[in-house]
């Protein structure tokens, strides 16, 4: 008998057996090709489920689930006494241990963005005296990103590394990718993949800032009630494209209802699970028990390929923290910004991306009259871009998917294998000439994800 403990908030997925039939389970599939990550235990397979976060299991020796009870439940009961500064000094004095016990004596490898997440791990690691080895990437022909990182870098006396996310890189690196996340994420998301030589280079723990945001900002409007909670999810988790290509899928495997109906009876079932009567910390509680584990932590395999991981945020500790802050300390990053305004006022000061060209001392003018001057050099900017015929790069795929050679190899994934034996021929030559001809923004995710399908069926027959 083998015994696992599974984190709150899991960094990796863990697989087991159970007694039905190997089958392809499609109505799964569905939702992933609506979302783009797969939901609560289901994987590709009937008979492979993943084990739930924050429970212990017992396993057979074959490998198959025996039983599981849960540890933590996620809870909102907040301290109604609790000031802001001593929520404030209880956040920094936790933050601040589980960044010195996860990273030790060991060198940290910081990527750095232009939000809060790894900003506030920035002023951390400074504070705490670590050495750190910080990057940030960009897209080729895109907005730079490491305009901001780098300054942060300098106020934490850092060395930095700035790389560009090249065109058409994910070619050379694909089937690797789907090695090191299973398929379970479309590929056009972890551009870490494009530097993934250049981490091997360096050394030290990775510390990475995923879930900051979500942890740390209002789970939902005051205004939402208990009625709106499923639209809500399913305006927050369904791609662009998403739900038409999940019912042209659904149809087409004659699954029995509808898939709109099964989507939200599937989202009603989870939240019901939920104990928590405030809408925002409800939401929040979602997220972080369904959302995280099976879409933010899929590639964070890409890292651990590289180095080992560290995710302050995912600590348990924090989780059980979040869970007795009262929600107004937690909505619009307060307790984040006030972290870093406390412990290094010069990072405080650095551009806060979100709230361009504003920063954490002054976002609050970051609306008419005082941000018309961004506004307006922003619309002009845009307009020489237009006129010199300038592609502004906003997205991976963009780089991935556009332009001859990229074509080239898209359609060779999408028409020159065996995907057709999956997904009728039909449904990805019409969301292809969709993205092509009527709207590339809103079908990328569709060919995302058909990209995604044809490797996984190609390796699925390989290893029948």
């Amino acid at each position: 008998m083998k015994k696992i403990t599974t984190p709150i908030i899991p960094v990796q997925s863990y697989l087991v057996k159970n007694n039905q039939a190997k089958e392809i389970d499609f109505k799964a599939i569905c939702l992933f090709a609506a979302t783009g990550f797969f939901w609560e235990k289901d994987t590709y397979w009937k008979n492979q489920k993943v084990l739930n976060p924050a429970s212990f299991h017992q396993l057979s020796d074959t490998g198959k689930l025996i039983s599981s009870a849960p540890y933590f439940n996620w809870h909102y009961q907040p301290d109604r006494n609790l000031k802001f500064n001593d929520a404030l000094e209880e956040f920094t004095h936790l933050f601040e241990t589980i960044i010195a016990e996860q990273i030790g004596n060991q060198q940290a490898i910081l990527p750095i963005s232009g939000g809060l997440d790894s900003r506030s791990q920035a002023v951390a690691l400074r504070h705490l005296g670590k050495e750190v080895t910080s990057y940030s990437y960009s897209f080729s022909g895109g907005y730079s990103e490491s305009g901001i990182a780098k300054k942060i870098a300098k106020a934490c006396n850092f060395k930095f590394q700035e790389f560009f996310i090249p065109k058409g890189y994910l070619w050379d690196v694909i089937e690797d990718l789907a090695e090191i996340n299973g398929c379970y994420s479309e590929f056009t998301h972890p551009r870490q993949m494009a530097v993934l030589p250049e981490f091997n280079k360096m050394k030290g723990v990775f510390c990475l800032g995923h879930w900051g945001d979500v942890l740390f900002d209002k789970g939902a409007s005051e205004n939402y009630t208990e009625e709106d909670l499923v639209p809500l999810v399913v305006k927050k988790v369904v791609k662009k494209g998403g739900l038409e290509f999940a019912k042209a899928l659904w149809n087409s495997w004659g699954l029995e209802g509808n898939f709109k109906s099964y989507l939200e009876s599937r989202i009603q079932e989870l939240l019901n699970q939920i104990d928590i009567d405030h809408i925002g910390a409800k939401m929040r509680a979602f997220k972080s028990q369904f959302w995280a584990p099976r879409w933010t932590s899929v590639n964070l395999s890409i890292f651990e390929k590289a180095h080992p991981i560290s995710v302050p945020y995912y600590d348990n500790r924090m989780c059980e923290f979040i869970c007795k802050v009262p929600e107004k300390y937690l909505a619009d990053r307060r307790l984040q910004i006030a972290y870093i305004q406390k412990r290094n006022p010069a990072v405080a000061k650095i551009t806060w991306e979100d709230q361009r060209p504003f920063n954490l001392n002054n976002y609050q003018y970051n609306k008419m009259p005082y941000n018309l001057p961004f506004k307006v050099s922003r619309k002009l900017k845009a307009g020489v871009n237009k006129v010199q015929q300038k592609k502004f790069i906003q997205r991976n795929w963009e780089l991935q998917f556009l332009g001859k050679e990229n074509e080239k190899q898209l359609q060779n994934y999408l028409f020159e294998n065996d995907l057709q034996d999956f997904i009728p021929e039909k449904i990805t030559k019409n969301f292809y000439k969709k993205f092509q001809e009527k709207d590339s923004v809103n079908y990328s995710h569709p060919i995302s994800m058909l990209l995604t399908f044809s490797i996984w069926y190609q390796q699925k027959n390989l290893n029948i």
